[in-house]
């Protein structure tokens, strides 16, 4: 099987969508071929730290722009890059274990710092055993650091950008012109795309990535006008979708709003206009949908290639104030739509809908897996994978030790990454057996309809997707990682005292549950579709970290008969008396972001298969808790081989 890397970062949306892209569709065409992981070092090396960097970034690209393009031209006419790569130095050592480790058939960096580090480490003429590939996100300005480190090869989204990495000195042989990896769902263009004419009123998407501060003001503006229909989407911005949300009411006939996402192939190849800024995914997607732009903020550096790639077919327009975007949307549909037909046959001619699947084949070709390391690190071996059986997994005929975390929260409530970010984050880390139990509200009481007007929790109207999307990923989750997924939801019933609060974990629910209903009655109703109820941090916590929850607790007598575990430890607390009291028990992390994987976990003794596991904790025995600990890449290699070797 060929093992395929695919290094990225968090500076800006295009490199980890073009990461996630390429993964998809490497595994979409050749599931029996390769194995693919994305490996962000950044996170791993310098967790909290790398976030202050993504947050210094967005402020500055969206703060004070001028500053950005200083720096941006700093790195394009310098060598600063190169000069200060030693900084980097626990990147490299980690680069250097993963790529000796791992002996993979072909490298891919989404991001372009991490060729600068390969270089550094073959610097002793040690040969590479793997096809280098660059995967360049930016279109026609693209900065020099870029191309200024090495690579085999260099994929780029157009021609315009293939020219200007020629006129920068790279040869001809090593440029791929492609298309930007977008997700496959585009190629569903004919199926749910638009007619060509513009014979219906026209449907209007509107991505806020920034200038959030005349959001309303421009949504205000759209609903003036009689004919249109807008979809807006906010992100991840509880707040502004809050005050959206009110602004929507009693128009919702016009006026569609949704706070994150992962339909917006869907919604871009079913509108016939799209504003938002020039970022270089959200341009791409556009291209790809065929969906003219109303572009509201270009960002000086890579978001002026972005925008110039549209503005030289004439197929966008340009729109700073709230009146103006409303002046070039009536231009775009006036005399029926002349303009907008023009534009978006300008876009065909540069839309390509199938560059990630375009992509995969091609990393296929170059991987080889011939090219296994002569020079491996010797206790590396390189092991082989074997194919994992699709669809849900069948019993198998003996117990095995199972690793499990059954209470996670994405970015449905308030965790920091998505389900399918999470199923790669626990995968990757070789669980068996995981539960996405994000937070759903008890409408009838006070603290709950607060909770929902903060955004932290799942949103009424989003409970339907957070079941497809588990769904979806489940599949995945086993065909990947052979690693069970199992649908959860957290029931808050918060009072305004701990001992009149309770939260409640449902585990391997089949489909939603009313919030409303009592705690008993949600206790049958999970009973009844085969899950289990948990009681979430049943007792003090000495960590302080959340107010504290006791109402199960105090009213044990009522709700031990009923309930099928207790967590007697949730991430970094143990609560004991759970097990003086002899109640059934298992340990979970409480998962709200990447840090939180070390904590208290479930061991379970019992067969690889969702009843068998569900049975294991109901009956309580060859249940255990285990504190997890993983070694950061970063701090895992300080040392020489020998060392190494040793750890």
């Amino acid at each position: 099987m060929k093992r395929i890397l695919i290094f990225t970062a968090g500076f800006g949306e295009g490199h980890n969508t073009a990461a996630r892209n390429i993964q998809e569709a490497l595994e979409w065409v050749a599931p029996d071929e390769a194995h693919v992981e994305i490996v962000d070092l950044f996170e791993s090396c310098y967790g909290r730290f790398n976030g202050v960097l993504r947050q210094a970034y967005l402020a500055a690209i969206n703060r004070t722009p001028l500053l950005w393009k200083g720096i941006y031209s700093l790195f394009d006419r310098t060598t600063l890059l190169e000069d200060g790569i030693a900084a980097l130095a626990r990147m490299q050592r980690s680069l250097d274990w993963l790529l000796r480790e791992i002996q993979p058939d072909a490298v891919l960096c989404t991001y372009p710092i991490y060729n600068y580090l390969i270089d550094e480490i073959f610097r002793d003429g040690r040969r590479k055993n793997f096809c280098h590939i660059t995967v360049v996100t930016d279109s026609i300005t693209v900065n020099s650091f870029w191309h200024r480190g090495p690579s085999d090869v260099f994929l780029v989204a157009n021609e315009e950008t293939a020219l200007a990495l020629r006129a920068a000195g790279v040869e001809e042989q090593r440029i791929q012109v492609f298309g930007f990896p977008v997700q496959l769902d585009f190629l569903e263009a004919k199926e749910i795309g638009l007619e060509e004419e513009l014979e219906e009123d026209p449907r209007i998407l509107y991505i806020i990535n920034s200038g959030k501060k005349k959001a309303t003001k421009i949504i205000e503006l759209l609903l003036r006008h009689p004919r249109w229909r807008t979809t807006v989407v906010v992100g991840r911005d509880r707040a502004l979708l809050e005050e959206i949300r009110r602004l929507a009411k009693g128009s919702e006939e016009k006026l569609r709003v949704l706070g994150w996402t992962d339909r917006i192939p869907e919604l871009l190849l079913t509108h016939h206009a799209l504003i938002s800024k020039a970022g270089g995914a959200t341009v791409q997607e556009a291209v790809a949908a065929r969906c003219p732009m109303v572009v509201t903020q270009i960002v000086p550096g890579q978001e002026e290639g972005n925008f110039d790639l549209l503005r030289r077919r004439g197929a966008a327009l340009y729109a700073e104030k709230p009146r103006q975007i409303l002046q070039a949307l009536e231009e775009l549909f006036e005399d029926g739509g002349r303009l907008w037909k023009r534009m978006r046959s300008a876009l065909g001619g540069i839309s390509r809908p199938d560059a990630s699947l375009q992509i995969a084949r091609f990393v296929l070709d170059q991987a080889v897996v011939e090219n296994a390391a002569p020079d491996a690190l010797p206790g590396f071996p390189r092991r082989d994978r074997d194919l994992l059986p699709e669809g849900i997994p069948q019993r198998p005929e003996t117990a095995q030790v199972l690793l499990c975390d059954f209470h996670i929260h994405s970015t449905y409530s308030d965790g920091r990454l998505s389900v399918g970010e999470i199923v790669d984050f626990y995968g990757q880390r070789g669980f068996d057996c995981i539960c996405i139990t994000d937070h759903i509200v008890d409408p009838t009481r006070f603290i709950g309809r607060v909770c929902q007007l903060t955004g932290l929790v799942l949103s009424p109207d989003l409970v339907g997707e957070y079941f497809e999307v588990l769904r979806r990923e489940k599949e995945r989750a086993w065909r990947k990682y052979r690693m069970i997924l199992f649908t959860g939801l957290e029931f808050n019933k918060d009072g305004y005292r701990a001992k009149s609060s309770a939260h409640l974990l449902g585990i391997d629910l089949r489909h939603p549950i009313d919030p409303s209903l009592t705690l008993p009655e949600i206790i049958g109703e999970i009973r009844e579709q085969g899950g289990l109820s948990v009681a979430s941090h049943p007792h003090k916590f000495q960590s302080v970290w959340g107010p504290n929850t006791l109402y199960l607790w105090e009213n044990q007598k009522q709700f031990a008969p009923l309930l099928d575990a207790w967590e007697i430890a949730n991430r970094d607390d143990l609560f004991a008396p759970i097990g003086l009291k002899r109640l059934p028990f298992i340990a979970n992390s409480d998962f709200h972001k990447p840090k939180h994987i070390d904590s208290w976990k479930t061991v379970l003794f019992c067969e690889k298969d969702p009843e068998a596991i569900k049975e294991c904790v109901r009956i309580n025995r060859n249940v255990a808790l285990t504190l997890y600990r993983r070694h950061r890449f970063g701090s895992l290699l300080r040392s020489p081989e020998e060392e190494l070797l040793k750890a």
